[in-house]
């Protein structure tokens, strides 16, 4: 599930691999999550999602590409309280997270809804429905 949704992310966002490329996707628990989120980003809590690019925001997309991470617990409450398959959410999540990887981010509103516009086109591909929909 993970190589077909970092496949399609390439592909939505029209990157184009220029070598040997390679991406870790590490399935973690709650706790190592909290501790990588505490680490990195200064927040003592889970979160479904990490990203740790090795690339230039935008850039070739060759070498060590970075390390995704996500929270086993969390993207289970997560599916079940928003009625979607472990699975669907987890193709997201990876999506969302690659897409982190080549550049793209939702700090800014026009930012959010560029990457998830895309996103949305990339989960359709997949036959995933819009994970932003109401």
């Amino acid at each position: 599930m993970a190589e077909k949704a970092v496949l399609a992310a390439l592909a939505g966002a029209n990157a184009k691999v220029r070598g040997v490329a390679e991406i870790s996707v590490l399935l973690t628990d709650d706790e190592e999550q909290r501790q990588l989120n505490g680490q990195w980003r200064g927040k003592d809590s889970a979160t479904n999602v990490l990203s740790f690019p090795q690339i230039e925001p935008f850039g070739p997309v060759m070498g060590l590409l970075g390390d995704i991470t996500l929270a086993h617990e969390t993207l289970e409450r997560e599916a079940a309280e928003l009625g979607k398959s472990l699975d669907d959410h987890f193709t997201h999540l990876v999506v969302h997270g690659f897409l982190h990887i080549l550049g793209y981010d939702h700090l800014e509103e026009d930012q959010a809804l560029q990457m998830e516009g895309l996103e949305t086109q990339i989960l359709a591909r997949l036959g995933i429905d819009d994970p932003y929909a109401d």
